[in-house]
């Protein structure tokens, strides 16, 4: 039976209509409460948001940050509610802000005001890039690629190779396994590295249905909109361990996970790195806990012996005790 796991937290493109709601139905008081404290500070009832968006309704990202948030921590609250306790937590992107309230450095309400006003921010950037011409120029506006089948080291070290070379405005964003890097960058430099990847030999280079070129320098107006907001609240030092996206190493203090939480809306996501310092502590077992199984599928990648299972859904952790009582 497990006892303790390390506890995954996913991002944005987690979301799906209904989510979490199987957990409020079947969760207890705790699940409750998140309910109602993540509906108070949004500003709407999240119950009735979750059961009647679209899944383009929950895209935006001022959106998607609460309702990831509050399914993350509802599945992480049922999960204590079964018995399983956190012996360390990351997050990707936004699931960090999951990971840094189940370590106790931020409380749960902290978290859905700063999730809250991270959306607000950079929703506001994403507006502002997006509007910046007219219609017939939406396909000129900056975004994200994946790059299939390169390292992680030779991306970026050909990003650096271009930038010398003149190829500005394209940055790695996020580090996500062995096999694949997400860049951001303008419309002009990603159809320019789309080439020289495939040159360079990549497998596939795929432009990425998000709404902005998230952890770049393209953010940075969000970063500075959300500053001032981020300095109001206070961080504990960790009560667990838990992980930076920026450092892709633990976390000492409360005062570095603060100042990390303001440079990681401009800085790559190392996941790579956190998956190497999490298989140091050698947990016994990892659960994603929250929507969606992308964590899992890269956490495969790593071909660690270190099981991670899905338990962001009320049936995946019901399925999780009936596995682990076979």
């Amino acid at each position: 039976m497990i006892h303790t796991a390390f506890f995954l937290f996913p991002g944005q493109g987690a979301q799906y209509p209904g989510m979490a709601l199987d957990l409020l139905e079947s969760g207890g008081e705790k699940v409750k409460g998140l309910f109602s404290s993540a509906s108070e500070i949004y500003g709407k009832d999240m119950a009735a948001l979750l059961a009647n968006s679209s899944p383009e309704e929950l895209k935006p990202t001022d959106v998607s940050q609460p309702a990831i948030t509050l399914a993350n921590l509802a599945a992480a609250a049922v999960l204590a509610e079964k018995g399983i306790a956190p012996c360390g937590c990351a997050g990707f992107s936004l699931g960090e802000y999951a990971a840094l309230a189940v370590a106790g450095v931020i409380s749960a309400e902290d978290c859905f005001a700063l999730v809250t006003r991270r959306g607000q921010a950079m929703q506001a950037a994403i507006n502002r890039i997006t509007q910046a011409g007219p219609a017939e120029q939406a396909a000129a506006v900056p975004g994200m690629a994946a790059v299939v089948g390169l390292s992680p080291a030779r991306v970026e070290e050909l990003i650096a190779e271009w930038k010398g070379g003149g190829l500005t405005d394209l940055y790695a964003a996020n580090i996500n396994s062995p096999k694949q890097v997400a860049v951001s960058g303008s419309a002009a430099a990603l159809d320019e590295a789309e080439k020289r990847f495939k040159e360079a030999g990549a497998r596939r280079v795929i432009r990425l249905a998000v709404a902005g070129p998230y952890h770049s320098p393209f953010m940075q107006e969000a970063a500075d909109a959300f500053a001032s907001f981020l300095s109001g609240i206070s961080f504990n030092d960790p009560a667990l361990p838990v992980f930076s996206n920026v450092t892709g190493k633990r976390i000492q203090s409360g005062a570095e996970a603060k100042a990390l939480a303001l440079r990681q809306i401009v800085e790559a996501v190392r996941w790579t790195d956190e998956e190497a310092a999490i298989a140091e502590l050698q947990p016994a077992v990892l659960l994603e806990a929250g929507p969606g199984k992308v964590l899992q599928g890269l956490w495969r990648d790593t071909e660690s012996a270190i099981p991670c299972y899905a338990a962001g859904a009320a049936a995946e952790i019901n399925e999780l005790f009936k596995t682990e009582e076979a």
